[in-house]
Protein backbone atom coordinates (compact mmCIF):
# COMPACT_ATOMS: atom_id res chain seq x y z
CA UNK A 1 0.00 0.00 0.00
CA UNK A 2 1.62 3.12 -0.89
CA UNK A 3 1.71 6.42 1.16
CA UNK A 4 -0.28 9.21 -0.80
CA UNK A 5 -0.92 12.90 0.63
CA UNK A 6 -4.83 13.32 0.03
CA UNK A 7 -6.49 16.38 -0.60
CA UNK A 8 -9.86 18.02 1.29
CA UNK A 9 -10.14 16.80 4.38
CA UNK A 10 -11.88 18.14 7.38
CA UNK A 11 -10.05 17.96 11.10
CA UNK A 12 -10.63 17.82 14.26
CA UNK A 13 -8.24 18.03 17.43
CA UNK A 14 -9.24 15.90 20.42
CA UNK A 15 -7.62 16.81 24.07
CA UNK A 16 -7.72 13.83 26.20
CA UNK A 17 -10.13 11.10 27.22
CA UNK A 18 -13.04 13.92 27.84
CA UNK A 19 -12.89 14.68 24.26
CA UNK A 20 -12.09 11.35 22.75
CA UNK A 21 -14.40 8.83 24.05
CA UNK A 22 -17.58 10.38 23.27
CA UNK A 23 -16.63 11.70 19.96
CA UNK A 24 -15.31 7.77 19.62
CA UNK A 25 -18.40 6.37 20.80
CA UNK A 26 -21.19 8.13 18.99
CA UNK A 27 -19.21 7.38 15.78
CA UNK A 28 -19.71 3.83 16.95
CA UNK A 29 -23.15 4.19 17.56
CA UNK A 30 -23.87 5.93 14.13
CA UNK A 31 -22.11 2.96 12.52
CA UNK A 32 -24.15 1.02 9.86
CA UNK A 33 -21.73 -1.57 8.04
CA UNK A 34 -18.52 -1.84 9.84
CA UNK A 35 -16.14 -0.83 12.79
CA UNK A 36 -12.61 -1.58 12.09
CA UNK A 37 -10.43 -0.82 15.85
CA UNK A 38 -6.94 -1.43 16.83
CA UNK A 39 -5.18 -0.22 20.17
CA UNK A 40 -2.31 -0.70 22.96
CA UNK A 41 -4.24 -0.91 26.02
CA UNK A 42 -7.57 -1.89 26.50
CA UNK A 43 -8.50 -1.80 30.54
CA UNK A 44 -11.60 -3.67 31.57
CA UNK A 45 -12.62 -0.69 33.56
CA UNK A 46 -15.35 2.04 33.35
CA UNK A 47 -13.66 3.22 30.09
CA UNK A 48 -13.45 -0.69 28.65
CA UNK A 49 -16.94 -0.90 29.96
CA UNK A 50 -18.36 1.68 28.06
CA UNK A 51 -16.52 0.92 24.95
CA UNK A 52 -17.74 -2.82 24.88
CA UNK A 53 -21.20 -1.82 25.69
CA UNK A 54 -21.10 0.44 22.73
CA UNK A 55 -19.44 -2.74 20.52
CA UNK A 56 -21.64 -4.97 21.80
CA UNK A 57 -24.75 -2.93 20.51
CA UNK A 58 -23.58 -2.32 17.32
CA UNK A 59 -22.52 -5.81 16.63
CA UNK A 60 -26.02 -7.13 17.85
CA UNK A 61 -27.83 -4.52 14.98
CA UNK A 62 -25.92 -6.05 12.15
CA UNK A 63 -22.92 -3.84 11.89
CA UNK A 64 -19.32 -6.11 11.47
CA UNK A 65 -17.02 -5.20 13.87
CA UNK A 66 -13.27 -6.29 13.96
CA UNK A 67 -10.63 -5.05 16.81
CA UNK A 68 -7.15 -6.40 17.61
CA UNK A 69 -5.48 -5.43 20.68
CA UNK A 70 -1.81 -5.97 21.89
CA UNK A 71 -1.27 -9.18 23.60
CA UNK A 72 1.15 -7.64 25.65
CA UNK A 73 -1.33 -4.49 26.30
CA UNK A 74 -4.58 -5.95 26.80
CA UNK A 75 -4.00 -8.92 28.14
CA UNK A 76 -6.12 -8.97 31.65
CA UNK A 77 -9.67 -8.92 29.74
CA UNK A 78 -12.13 -11.60 31.80
CA UNK A 79 -13.37 -14.55 29.86
CA UNK A 80 -16.68 -12.93 30.32
CA UNK A 81 -15.64 -9.25 28.36
CA UNK A 82 -14.41 -10.85 25.57
CA UNK A 83 -16.90 -14.12 25.09
CA UNK A 84 -20.14 -11.62 24.98
CA UNK A 85 -18.56 -9.93 21.88
CA UNK A 86 -17.80 -12.96 20.10
CA UNK A 87 -20.63 -14.65 20.92
CA UNK A 88 -22.13 -11.50 19.02
CA UNK A 89 -20.30 -11.98 15.69
CA UNK A 90 -17.40 -10.04 17.03
CA UNK A 91 -14.14 -10.51 15.16
CA UNK A 92 -11.37 -10.13 18.08
CA UNK A 93 -8.18 -10.89 17.77
CA UNK A 94 -4.58 -10.48 19.72
CA UNK A 95 -1.50 -9.60 18.24
CA UNK A 96 1.36 -11.45 19.48
CA UNK A 97 -0.27 -12.97 22.32
CA UNK A 98 2.26 -15.32 24.59
CA UNK A 99 2.19 -17.18 27.96
CA UNK A 100 2.84 -16.12 31.67
CA UNK A 101 6.68 -17.32 32.33
CA UNK A 102 6.47 -17.07 36.18
CA UNK A 103 3.90 -14.78 36.13
CA UNK A 104 5.57 -12.06 33.42
CA UNK A 105 4.73 -11.08 30.13
CA UNK A 106 7.37 -12.33 27.66
CA UNK A 107 6.11 -10.03 24.64
CA UNK A 108 7.91 -6.79 25.46
CA UNK A 109 9.20 -6.30 22.11
CA UNK A 110 7.19 -5.76 18.81
CA UNK A 111 4.34 -4.05 19.99
CA UNK A 112 0.85 -3.10 18.45
CA UNK A 113 0.90 0.43 19.68
CA UNK A 114 -1.21 1.76 17.18
CA UNK A 115 -4.79 3.33 18.40
CA UNK A 116 -7.02 3.41 15.35
CA UNK A 117 -10.69 3.45 15.04
CA UNK A 118 -12.32 3.81 11.56
CA UNK A 119 -16.44 3.77 11.04
CA UNK A 120 -17.88 2.75 7.68
CA UNK A 121 -15.02 4.24 6.07
CA UNK A 122 -16.32 7.57 6.70
CA UNK A 123 -14.62 8.64 10.01
CA UNK A 124 -11.64 8.09 11.54
CA UNK A 125 -9.55 8.18 14.32
CA UNK A 126 -5.92 8.11 15.30
CA UNK A 127 -3.91 9.41 18.11
CA UNK A 128 -2.32 8.16 21.47
CA UNK A 129 -5.43 7.64 23.37
CA UNK A 130 -5.94 4.23 25.02
CA UNK A 131 -8.92 2.54 25.91
CA UNK A 132 -8.60 3.26 30.05
CA UNK A 133 -10.05 5.37 32.80
CA UNK A 134 -6.68 6.87 33.29
CA UNK A 135 -6.96 9.51 30.13
CA UNK A 136 -9.69 10.97 31.67
CA UNK A 137 -8.42 13.85 33.78
CA UNK A 138 -11.24 12.40 36.86
CA UNK A 139 -8.21 9.48 36.94
CA UNK A 140 -6.47 12.00 39.49
CA UNK A 141 -2.36 13.17 39.38
CA UNK A 142 -1.98 9.99 37.27
CA UNK A 143 -4.36 10.56 34.83
CA UNK A 144 -2.35 11.05 31.11
CA UNK A 145 -2.30 14.00 28.85
CA UNK A 146 -2.52 12.86 25.33
CA UNK A 147 -4.44 13.55 21.84
CA UNK A 148 -5.86 12.42 19.31
CA UNK A 149 -7.23 13.28 15.79
CA UNK A 150 -10.66 13.08 14.13
CA UNK A 151 -10.83 13.12 10.24
CA UNK A 152 -13.26 12.87 7.48
CA UNK A 153 -12.22 13.33 4.02
CA UNK A 154 -10.21 11.10 1.24
CA UNK A 155 -7.97 9.83 3.52
CA UNK A 156 -10.46 8.24 5.63
CA UNK A 157 -9.98 5.62 2.39
CA UNK A 158 -6.23 4.95 3.42
CA UNK A 159 -6.82 4.30 7.25
CA UNK A 160 -9.33 2.09 6.22
CA UNK A 161 -7.59 -0.31 3.89
CA UNK A 162 -4.43 0.07 5.84
CA UNK A 163 -5.97 -1.06 9.45
CA UNK A 164 -8.45 -3.78 7.46
CA UNK A 165 -5.25 -5.34 5.64
CA UNK A 166 -3.52 -5.45 9.26
CA UNK A 167 -6.66 -7.23 10.89
CA UNK A 168 -7.29 -9.45 7.92
CA UNK A 169 -3.38 -10.68 7.60
CA UNK A 170 -2.43 -14.19 9.23
CA UNK A 171 1.11 -13.26 10.24
CA UNK A 172 2.85 -10.00 10.48
CA UNK A 173 6.14 -8.97 8.64
CA UNK A 174 8.94 -11.25 8.72
CA UNK A 175 11.75 -9.35 8.60
CA UNK A 176 13.71 -7.47 11.08
CA UNK A 177 16.11 -5.63 9.18
CA UNK A 178 16.88 -5.20 5.20
CA UNK A 179 14.81 -4.41 2.87
CA UNK A 180 13.94 -0.86 1.72
CA UNK A 181 14.11 2.32 3.35
CA UNK A 182 11.60 4.34 2.23
CA UNK A 183 11.83 8.32 1.88
CA UNK A 184 9.17 10.29 3.32
CA UNK A 185 6.05 10.85 0.73
CA UNK A 186 6.80 14.26 -0.81
CA UNK A 187 3.92 16.66 -0.68
CA UNK A 188 4.60 18.00 -4.12
CA UNK A 189 2.00 20.88 -3.69
CA UNK A 190 1.22 21.45 -0.08
CA UNK A 191 -2.01 22.91 0.53
CA UNK A 192 -5.08 23.33 3.15
CA UNK A 193 -6.51 20.29 5.10
CA UNK A 194 -4.14 17.63 3.02
CA UNK A 195 -3.37 14.00 5.41
CA UNK A 196 -0.70 11.80 5.18
CA UNK A 197 -1.45 8.35 6.86
CA UNK A 198 2.31 7.16 7.71
CA UNK A 199 2.94 3.67 9.65
CA UNK A 200 5.79 2.28 11.16
CA UNK A 201 6.42 -1.68 10.41
CA UNK A 202 9.35 -3.78 10.47
CA UNK A 203 9.16 -4.45 7.11
CA UNK A 204 9.85 -1.96 4.76
CA UNK A 205 8.61 0.93 6.65
CA UNK A 206 10.60 0.59 9.39
CA UNK A 207 11.42 4.77 9.80
CA UNK A 208 9.43 6.55 7.64
CA UNK A 209 7.51 8.27 10.69
CA UNK A 210 11.65 9.18 12.01
CA UNK A 211 12.14 10.49 8.59
CA UNK A 212 9.13 12.29 8.11
CA UNK A 213 10.23 14.22 11.93
CA UNK A 214 13.71 14.71 10.53
CA UNK A 215 12.73 16.29 7.10
CA UNK A 216 10.54 18.89 9.24
CA UNK A 217 13.30 19.97 11.07
CA UNK A 218 15.29 20.00 7.95
CA UNK A 219 12.82 22.57 6.67
CA UNK A 220 12.17 24.38 9.07
CA UNK A 221 11.90 28.06 9.15
CA UNK A 222 10.76 29.75 12.21
CA UNK A 223 9.33 27.57 15.11
CA UNK A 224 9.31 23.71 15.88
CA UNK A 225 7.55 22.62 19.10
CA UNK A 226 7.60 19.02 19.78
CA UNK A 227 5.99 17.18 22.82
CA UNK A 228 6.81 13.38 23.14
CA UNK A 229 6.37 11.26 26.20
CA UNK A 230 9.19 8.87 26.08
CA UNK A 231 11.56 10.97 24.32
CA UNK A 232 15.18 9.49 23.23
CA UNK A 233 15.00 9.44 20.37
CA UNK A 234 18.06 8.50 17.10
CA UNK A 235 21.67 10.48 16.85
CA UNK A 236 20.36 11.94 13.32
CA UNK A 237 17.20 13.10 14.89
CA UNK A 238 19.15 14.80 18.14
CA UNK A 239 21.28 16.39 15.56
CA UNK A 240 18.73 17.71 13.22
CA UNK A 241 16.84 19.42 16.08
CA UNK A 242 20.30 20.88 17.10
CA UNK A 243 20.99 21.87 13.39
CA UNK A 244 17.90 23.67 13.43
CA UNK A 245 18.32 25.65 16.35
CA UNK A 246 21.57 26.62 15.42
CA UNK A 247 20.21 28.19 12.09
CA UNK A 248 18.22 30.21 13.95
CA UNK A 249 14.79 28.40 14.55
CA UNK A 250 13.13 28.59 17.58
CA UNK A 251 13.06 24.74 18.72
CA UNK A 252 11.03 23.79 21.59
CA UNK A 253 10.71 20.29 22.98
CA UNK A 254 8.23 19.14 25.52
CA UNK A 255 9.06 16.11 27.82
CA UNK A 256 7.84 14.32 30.90
CA UNK A 257 8.60 15.96 34.02
CA UNK A 258 6.22 14.25 35.96
CA UNK A 259 6.98 10.56 34.59
CA UNK A 260 4.51 8.06 34.76
CA UNK A 261 8.44 5.29 34.83
CA UNK A 262 10.84 7.02 36.48
CA UNK A 263 13.69 5.20 34.06
CA UNK A 264 11.91 8.09 31.12
CA UNK A 265 13.06 10.82 32.91
CA UNK A 266 16.67 9.51 33.16
CA UNK A 267 16.75 8.49 29.66
CA UNK A 268 15.69 12.02 28.59
CA UNK A 269 17.90 14.04 31.02
CA UNK A 270 21.43 12.42 29.59
CA UNK A 271 20.04 14.48 25.99
CA UNK A 272 19.73 17.75 28.03
CA UNK A 273 23.74 19.08 27.71
CA UNK A 274 23.73 18.41 24.21
CA UNK A 275 20.50 19.51 23.28
CA UNK A 276 20.47 22.85 25.60
CA UNK A 277 23.77 23.58 24.73
CA UNK A 278 22.81 23.14 20.58
CA UNK A 279 20.39 26.01 21.48
CA UNK A 280 17.22 23.66 21.84
CA UNK A 281 14.86 24.74 24.56
CA UNK A 282 13.72 22.21 26.96
CA UNK A 283 10.02 21.95 28.94
CA UNK A 284 9.02 19.21 31.09
CA UNK A 285 5.42 18.83 31.50
CA UNK A 286 4.23 19.23 35.51
CA UNK A 287 1.27 18.81 35.94
CA UNK A 288 0.76 14.66 35.52
CA UNK A 289 2.18 12.75 33.17
CA UNK A 290 2.14 13.37 29.34
CA UNK A 291 1.31 10.93 27.23
CA UNK A 292 1.44 12.95 23.85
CA UNK A 293 3.11 12.70 20.84
CA UNK A 294 2.49 15.64 18.75
CA UNK A 295 4.55 18.17 16.49
CA UNK A 296 4.03 21.71 15.19
CA UNK A 297 6.51 23.02 12.43
CA UNK A 298 6.04 26.60 11.62
CA UNK A 299 2.26 27.30 10.31
CA UNK A 300 1.11 24.68 8.31
CA UNK A 301 2.88 21.42 9.06
CA UNK A 302 1.67 19.40 12.10
CA UNK A 303 1.25 15.31 13.84
CA UNK A 304 -0.62 13.96 15.92
CA UNK A 305 -0.37 9.70 16.73
CA UNK A 306 0.88 6.63 18.49
CA UNK A 307 4.84 6.68 17.98
CA UNK A 308 6.72 8.47 20.64
CA UNK A 309 10.60 9.19 19.85
CA UNK A 310 12.03 7.10 21.44
CA UNK A 311 13.66 3.03 20.14
CA UNK A 312 10.56 1.24 20.95
CA UNK A 313 8.38 3.32 18.64
CA UNK A 314 11.25 3.97 15.91
CA UNK A 315 12.66 0.38 15.90
CA UNK A 316 10.35 -2.25 16.92
CA UNK A 317 6.76 -0.75 18.04
CA UNK A 318 3.81 -0.91 15.14
CA UNK A 319 2.95 2.91 15.17
CA UNK A 320 0.81 5.37 12.83
CA UNK A 321 0.57 8.90 13.05
CA UNK A 322 -1.17 11.55 11.13
CA UNK A 323 0.87 13.91 9.16
CA UNK A 324 -1.08 17.43 8.60
CA UNK A 325 -0.36 20.70 6.30
CA UNK A 326 -3.50 22.87 7.53
CA UNK A 327 -3.01 26.16 8.17
CA UNK A 328 -6.36 25.83 10.63
CA UNK A 329 -5.29 22.65 12.66
CA UNK A 330 -1.66 23.76 12.95
CA UNK A 331 -2.33 27.02 14.99
CA UNK A 332 -5.39 24.97 16.96
CA UNK A 333 -2.15 22.77 17.70
CA UNK A 334 -0.07 24.93 18.40
CA UNK A 335 -2.56 27.25 20.41
CA UNK A 336 -2.80 24.25 22.38
CA UNK A 337 1.01 23.56 23.20
CA UNK A 338 1.40 27.05 23.63
CA UNK A 339 -1.18 26.95 26.53
CA UNK A 340 0.52 24.30 27.77
CA UNK A 341 3.62 25.70 28.00
CA UNK A 342 2.50 28.85 29.47
CA UNK A 343 0.59 27.48 31.85
CA UNK A 344 1.48 23.87 32.92
CA UNK A 345 5.49 23.19 31.91
CA UNK A 346 8.80 24.37 33.33
CA UNK A 347 12.05 25.51 31.07
CA UNK A 348 15.17 23.71 31.91
CA UNK A 349 17.47 26.36 32.26
CA UNK A 350 21.09 25.62 31.45
CA UNK A 351 22.38 26.61 35.17
CA UNK A 352 20.37 23.35 36.12
CA UNK A 353 22.18 21.31 33.91
CA UNK A 354 24.57 18.30 35.89
CA UNK A 355 28.79 19.65 34.72
CA UNK A 356 30.15 18.45 31.68
CA UNK A 357 32.79 16.13 33.97
CA UNK A 358 34.50 13.02 32.56
CA UNK A 359 32.02 10.40 34.13
CA UNK A 360 28.58 12.64 32.32
CA UNK A 361 30.92 12.81 29.27
CA UNK A 362 31.65 9.36 29.87
CA UNK A 363 27.66 8.21 29.88
CA UNK A 364 26.59 11.06 27.15
CA UNK A 365 28.94 9.40 24.63
CA UNK A 366 28.20 5.54 25.40
CA UNK A 367 24.36 6.85 24.93
CA UNK A 368 25.03 9.07 21.40
CA UNK A 369 26.16 5.68 20.24
CA UNK A 370 23.94 3.22 21.22
CA UNK A 371 21.29 5.62 19.59
CA UNK A 372 23.11 6.13 16.70
CA UNK A 373 23.16 1.67 16.07
CA UNK A 374 19.97 0.76 17.99
CA UNK A 375 17.89 0.26 14.59
CA UNK A 376 20.64 -2.34 13.73
CA UNK A 377 21.00 -3.92 17.61
CA UNK A 378 17.03 -3.92 17.17
CA UNK A 379 16.98 -6.13 14.64
CA UNK A 380 18.51 -8.84 16.50
CA UNK A 381 15.72 -8.28 19.41
CA UNK A 382 14.27 -10.91 19.60
CA UNK A 383 13.38 -13.57 17.02
CA UNK A 384 10.17 -14.78 17.01
CA UNK A 385 7.96 -13.64 14.72
CA UNK A 386 4.70 -12.21 16.14
CA UNK A 387 1.19 -13.81 14.87
CA UNK A 388 -2.16 -12.65 15.17
CA UNK A 389 -4.74 -14.99 17.06
CA UNK A 390 -8.48 -15.16 16.93
CA UNK A 391 -10.74 -15.39 19.87
CA UNK A 392 -13.46 -17.58 18.77
CA UNK A 393 -17.28 -17.05 19.90
CA UNK A 394 -18.32 -19.29 22.97
CA UNK A 395 -19.20 -23.03 22.58
CA UNK A 396 -22.98 -22.91 22.46
CA UNK A 397 -24.36 -25.03 25.23
CA UNK A 398 -26.38 -27.81 23.08
CA UNK A 399 -23.10 -28.34 21.69
CA UNK A 400 -20.64 -28.22 24.32
CA UNK A 401 -19.13 -31.63 24.70
CA UNK A 402 -16.19 -30.93 26.40
CA UNK A 403 -15.31 -28.20 29.69
CA UNK A 404 -14.56 -25.21 28.98
CA UNK A 405 -11.86 -23.60 28.05
CA UNK A 406 -10.39 -20.01 28.56
CA UNK A 407 -10.77 -18.13 25.22
CA UNK A 408 -7.27 -16.78 25.29
CA UNK A 409 -6.12 -20.59 24.70
CA UNK A 410 -8.51 -21.69 21.95
CA UNK A 411 -6.76 -19.09 19.32
CA UNK A 412 -6.26 -20.17 16.23
CA UNK A 413 -2.65 -18.54 14.72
Amino acid sequence: MKMEWRDGNRLRLLANGEQYFPRVFEAIRRSKETVLLETFILFEDQVGKQLHAVLLEAAQRGVKVEMMLDGYGSNDLSDEFISTLTAAGVRFLYYDPRPLVLGMRTNIFRRLHRKTVVCDGVIAFVGGINFSSEHNSSYGPEAKQDYAVEVRGPIVDDITRYVRQAISSQQVPRRWWGGRSHRPAHNATPGEAQVLFVWRDNDEHRDDIEQHYITMLREAKQEVIIANAYFFPGYHLLREMRSAAQRGVTVKLIVQGEPDMPIVKVGAELLYNYLVGGGVEIYEYIRRPLHAKIAVQDTQWSTVGSSNLDPLSLSLNLEANLMIHDRAFNQVLRNELNRLLAEECQRVEESQLPKQNWWQLSKSVVVFHFLRHFPAIAGWLPAHTPKLAQVPPPVQPEMETQDRVDPKERVKP
